[in-house]
């Protein structure tokens, strides 16, 4: 990550909720001044005719001073290190379970998560009773994705979105598509500036246009943000609390199940093991309980009574064998946040382990 000086510059203005809410409510912005030593920047898109197409009809769609989007967009730089990171991994790289566990599961994470939990233990407890969702779950999403708030990205949101709405690599098989996703987020980010006073050359965040703690996108700050502290503001960055209810807001939003464990242990019976029929599905559930074991998994104790679909989750461990899981619809529902069972499995070990920590007075 680029090194950055940690210079807060905070916007109070209106912000409409999108939860149904017609009165607009104050949003604050935590943002970060980036400095030489920032990402490396290419030429901006001011010259580009595609990208002032684009922001005259964003500009058009939402209503937004054209002069200004315009502006806005033509000072976005092409930055080439995020279109390089978005390429994929080259063709026959083992994933590996065990490395990349590694990468969330380790004791400076681990203890960070002590501390914001114990920092924000009336918050959780408030979030689970609202919510549903257990504080171990909030507590991995926000120390995978950020360490507690400590690295919330150092490209500026704009010329990450820019980049990857008109260069998004040539190389990637779905680079059409990925391309028109991020034209989305920022069009979504321009609404989200306007309608609050922020200048949009001024946040910072990772390499793909997430911000805060729990590094939301554009559109998630939009549709799932909330003011969890009451202070009349939403502060992604610099309110853990409004961090803890947003990742609670959105976690119900995709369909949170209270009470449902996200995964279960399984082994299986070869003699009746249909392992691709198994895997076919994906991370999507899709196996009942009987349907699963007919196919040669074996599962015991509340895995029996599990009252959804199941889906047999993979993780691969390079040249050794692989882990395997059961999935249940509130695993599925961890990979809305991020599209990984491997992300899904660090969120839950991550929570896991700093919950036994709190129990074990780390």
């Amino acid at each position: 990550m680029s090194r950055f000086i940690p210079f807060t510059l905070v916007f109070i203005a209106a912000c409409a909720l999108s939860t149904g809410a017609t009165a607009q409510k104050p949003l604050r912005i935590k943002v970060q001044a980036a400095t030489a030593s920032g990402p490396t920047q290419g030429p901006a898109y001011a010259t580009r005719d595609d990208a002032m197409r684009t922001a005259d009809d964003i500009a058009q769609r939402r209503n937004l001073d054209p002069a200004w989007v315009r502006q806005a967009i033509g000072q976005a730089c092409y930055l080439p290190n995020v279109a390089r990171l978005m390429l994929p991994a080259p063709k026959g790289a083992a994933k590996n379970w065990q490395v990349y566990r590694s990468r969330f599961i380790d004791p400076i994470r681990i203890r960070a998560g002590v501390r914001f939990w114990q920092a924000n233990r009336d918050a959780l407890a408030r979030a689970e009773q609202e919510y549903g969702v257990p504080p171990e779950i909030i507590v991995g999403i926000i120390g995978v994705e950020t360490i507690y708030g400590q690295q919330m990205g150092s490209f500026r949101v704009i010329d990450a979105l820019a980049t990857l709405a008109f260069d998004f690599p040539a190389a990637h098989p779905r680079a059409a598509v990925r391309s028109e996703f991020f034209k989305g987020e920022l069009e979504q980010f321009l609404t989200l500036s306007s309608r609050t006073g922020v200048d949009p050359l001024a946040p910072l965040g990772s390499y793909a246009g997430a911000m805060g703690m729990p590094q939301f996108m554009p559109s998630s700050w939009r549709r799932f943000a909330v003011d969890f502290d009451g202070d009349g503001r939403i502060d992604l960055s610099g309110s853990a609390v409004d961090a803890i209810g947003s990742v609670a807001n959105y976690f119900r939003a995709f369909g949170w199940h209270p009470g449902m464990p996200a995964t279960y242990p399984v082994s299986f019976d070869p003699a009746r093991l249909d392992l691709a029929a198994l895997l076919a599905p994906d991370i999507l559930p899709t196996f009942s309980v009987a349907g699963f074991m007919a196919k040669g998994a074996v599962l015991q104790g509340d895995a029996l009574k599990n009252p959804g679909p199941l889906a047999l989750i993979e993780l691969e461990n390079g040249d050794d064998g692989p882990t395997y899981v059961a999935g249940t619809e509130n695993f599925y529902v961890i990979t809305r946040y991020n599209q990984s069972s491997y992300y899904a499995m660090a969120v839950l070990e991550l929570g896991q382990q700093v919950a036994a920590a709190m129990k074990g007075g780390l």
